[in-house]
């Protein structure tokens, strides 16, 4: 039998269409405002509003809905409500891509899907490697495993013209797919106990959604008054309140992609929210980490370093080897515009795992000194990777 050929590379120019370059774009502005927001936070505190300003994160919020009440502090509404608005955003472009984007086909899938899966499976075998006999820091192994999008698109923006477009279409699906196999690792491993009539109501509610997807029901007010019931089911259920936004995304119509549809429509409603409100609030709520010499001395423990080495070094090594192998496997195409060294490069930008990163270690840790720790690492390994990344990618020429 001849030997399978890898599929040849290609050099056609990519043209962006215009929900892929408004998505970039909206991504681009979501970025940097966060990277603004996370140095807002930071330095408040750590200074003479520090008390102030904790406390106003952990001000206790109530809310009664559904017969039901809701104590919760204003930063669990963020990451337990608002973040759930952020999931059904990736949900519906998660969506759109694989049934009219650039995930579409096998041959443009799987080299950001092969990268993407190197890049889960490294970060967390690092972790754990660190960790080894740590029983108590394991569930973090999940924390390097994800991208953080706006992040990664804010540095190519910055790039500009330096980055063809083929590459700006690999990194951003990559990031997309990363981001579901972060809500699957959520949903496997980071859910509570149980609570299996909740869970029930949860699978019913979906039913629903799908059924009346299916009768071509277009209204957007029923869809989203059966969001809300199926977030308070899934919140009660013991899964992550975030993942009812993933269901609803797959449940309502997509029907031909059009700003007239239901999915369209929410698109082009939660994009400014989401990136230019819900994810600032999220990083203003999550970083306001007290930096003291106790925990500068801690960042040499395993936990800290398990998530450093996974970033800077997991997240490069396996997003490369997953995008080289599945091109010598002859399972995927690389451009021609698309170099080895910018593979690289965009590797080190998939370290930037923030916003993800961060939401995971809320549910990994209980105690404020393992949650803390662990996000001053993220930062430190996410600024780390993009400074490295950025100075790969930014010798290329035009």
């Amino acid at each position: 039998m001849s030997k399978r050929k890898p599929i040849q590379k290609r050099s056609l120019p990519v043209k962006l269409s215009e929900r892929f370059s408004k998505f970039f774009e909206s991504n681009k502005a979501g970025g940097i405002l966060l990277i603004f927001c996370t140095i807002v936070s930071l330095l408040l505190a750590n200074s003479f509003l520090a008390n102030a300003y904790d406390h106003l994160w952990s001000k206790e919020i109530h809310v009664d809905f559904l017969g039901l009440h809701f104590p919760h502090h204003l930063v669990d509404w963020i990451d337990d409500g608002l973040m759930t608005v952020f999931f059904l955003l990736v949900g519906l472009e998660i969506k759109r891509e694989l049934i009219i984007g650039e995930l579409n086909t096998v041959k443009t899938a799987m080299l950001p899907v092969m990268a993407a899966i190197g890049g889960m499976l490294f970060p967390a075998l690092i972790f754990l490697l660190v960790n080894k006999g740590h029983a108590e820091f394991m569930m973090g192994a999940g924390i390097p495993t994800a991208t953080d999008i706006a992040f990664a698109i804010a540095i190519l923006s910055i790039l500009g013209d330096k980055i063809p477009n083929s590459f700006k279409v690999f990194l951003t699906a990559l990031a997309i797919i990363d981001d579901l196999g972060a809500i699957l690792i959520i949903a496997i491993f980071y859910g509570g106990h149980i609570a299996w009539f909740y869970l029930l109501a949860m699978l019913l509610i979906a039913g629903l959604m799908l059924f009346l997807n299916k009768k071509g029901v277009q209204n957007i007010f029923v869809y989203t008054i059966l969001g809300l019931i199926l977030w308070v089911c899934t919140l009660q259920s013991g899964i992550h309140a975030t993942i009812a936004g993933v269901i609803m995304a797959f449940c309502i119509p997509f029907g031909d992609g059009s700003k007239t549809n239901v999915s369209g429509k929410l698109i082009s409603l939660l994009e400014r929210p989401v990136n230019f409100l819900i994810m600032p609030f999220f990083a203003l709520g999550n970083t306001a980490i007290h930096i003291n010499s106790e925990m500068i001395n801690g960042l040499g423990s395993a936990l800290p370093i398990g998530i450093f080495l996974g970033l800077i070094l997991g997240k490069p090594i396996g997003i490369y080897l997953g995008a080289i192998a599945s091109s010598k496997l002859g399972l995927a195409e690389i451009n021609n515009n698309i170099s080895k060294k910018m593979i690289v490069g965009g590797g080190f930008l998939g370290g930037i795992g923030f916003t993800m990163s961060i939401f995971v270690t809320n549910l990994a840790f209980d105690q404020t000194a393992l949650i803390n720790i662990s996000k001053l690492s993220i930062i430190l390994a996410s600024v780390s990777a993009a400074s490295i990344g950025y100075g790969i990618l930014a010798q290329r020429k035009k």
